[in-house]
């Protein structure tokens, strides 16, 4: 389809707080029209070596976190392009953005940056075609829309949260939801159970960075053990078919080098990992494991997609970083059967819907996802049901920058309630 034109008369920037309290990029768009569009980057803690570069100050401030540079890149250099001529198309925009940096991963205008502006003009040409935005994104791709299942990321570990547990994510998926709003609900609901389990166990509900508890465990399973006494204890089903359990590992985090792991204080082998993940699989309703094997230990993605990948979904998330050749190469030497989905991971919008393109015409599933480090931003809501992928994961049904995009979910379920949910 053609897109109505985009003229921008202004461009601003600032520093904003993002949830972990560091500082990320603000950016705002002025049209012709006189509207405005703004957009916010998110950062992440647990990051795969071949992401998009952000641009940090490395001064003393936030401890050489600072972002002056990148807000210096959007009122500079990046607003000169973007007021120097009308804009057809996102991947004019997306493009020019590319070459004006020329690093070939952003690392000179800084990713933080150029994905802020490039959501911004997104929101910017739904609006020139007076469009929704998770619409325009179902023409600009040629999708269908549809309602993500949401997976709650209740309990976490490794790099976001103080306490011993290795594996970074344990969320819930509730596959049998009637709606976006049963969903929310249930995952509400759960959340709640398991704040009460937490507390009596513990003695505390402390959270992760992603809202999730973190209690002083770990062993993956005493935490798989927690999730299915909570689901239980909220009156549902722990199982595929009404409230189905996933992990994110993160194995860069606890890989040791050489085909080597420490997982909750044993050293354990490629083979012996396998086994370990095949264990768990057996004994809890596990539907989707990402990145149970570091991002460049390709011989282990290997094994474990001949053990389970006909049984459970395997999300390659830092083995992938959302580049669409990457994603390619892993369905060609079926190193996994989906791809998780992070616009800052690879700098603009339309190199993410390329990665989605990448992932589906290779058979994958994709599943888009938040920051360890968020905003209010609510862009991956729209993102989710624009391209139909069928699954979202922004945390746990708690804190602001978390609920924000589920609350959006809901609120296009609402004005769209012949919308279709669950997994595509």
């Amino acid at each position: 389809m053609t897109d109505s034109s985009i003229t921008v008369t202004n461009v601003s920037a600032r520093s904003i707080l993002d949830s972990r309290g560091y500082p990320t990029v603000q950016v705002s768009i002025g049209l012709d029209s006189r509207l405005r569009s703004e957009a916010s980057a998110p950062a992440g803690a647990s990051t795969g070596e071949h992401e998009a570069v952000e641009l940090r100050d490395h001064g003393r401030a936030y401890g050489g976190r600072g972002v002056h540079a990148a807000v210096a890149s959007v009122t500079g250099e990046i607003a000169e392009l973007l007021t120097s001529q009308p804009w057809a198309s996102q991947r004019a925009v997306d493009d020019a953005l590319r070459e004006l940096d020329g690093s070939g991963n952003y690392s000179r205008l800084g990713a933080n940056a150029v994905v802020a502006v490039s959501i911004a003009t997104a929101r910017a040409f739904a609006t020139a075609n007076s469009l929704p935005l998770h619409r325009w994104i179902a023409q600009q791709t040629s999708s269908t829309e549809r309602l993500p299942v949401p997976h709650f990321n209740v309990v976490n570990g490794g790099a976001h949260a103080a306490n011993g547990l290795d594996f970074q994510e344990f969320m819930i998926a509730p596959v049998g939801a009637a709606s976006m709003d049963h969903a929310v609900q249930i995952g509400a609901e759960v959340y709640h159970a398991l704040a009460g389990l937490v507390t009596t166990k513990y003695g505390t509900a402390g959270l992760g960075d992603e809202g999730g508890f973190a209690p002083p465990i770990d062993d993956p399973r005493v935490a798989l053990e927690l999730l299915v006494e909570a689901i239980t204890a909220a009156g549902y089903t722990p199982g595929t078919k009404e409230v189905a359990i996933a992990m994110d590992p993160a194995a860069n985090g606890f890989y040791a080098g050489d085909g080597r792991y420490r997982v909750a204080g044993s050293e354990l082998g490629r083979d012996q990992l396998v086994d370990y993940y095949v264990d768990l699989v057996g004994h809890f309703p596990i539907r989707s494991i990402e990145d149970g094997f570091a991002e460049d230990d390709h011989q282990g993605w290997v094994l474990l997609s001949d053990a389970v990948g006909d049984r459970l979904q395997l999300v390659g998330d830092d083995l992938y970083v959302t580049d669409a050749e990457r994603i390619r190469d892993g369905a060609r030497n079926h190193y996994s059967n989906a791809a998780l989905i992070k616009p800052n991971q690879i700098g603009t919008v339309s190199q993410t819907f390329d990665a989605i393109a990448a992932a589906t015409g290779s058979g994958m599933a994709c599943m888009v996802s938040h920051r360890s480090g968020e905003t209010v931003d609510t862009f991956i809501a729209d993102l989710a049901v624009g391209t139909g992928v069928g699954q979202i994961k922004s945390g746990a049904p708690a804190r602001g920058e978390r609920v924000a995009k589920y609350n959006r979910l809901a609120k296009i379920e609402a004005d769209q309630p012949n919308l279709p949910y669950g997994i595509n």
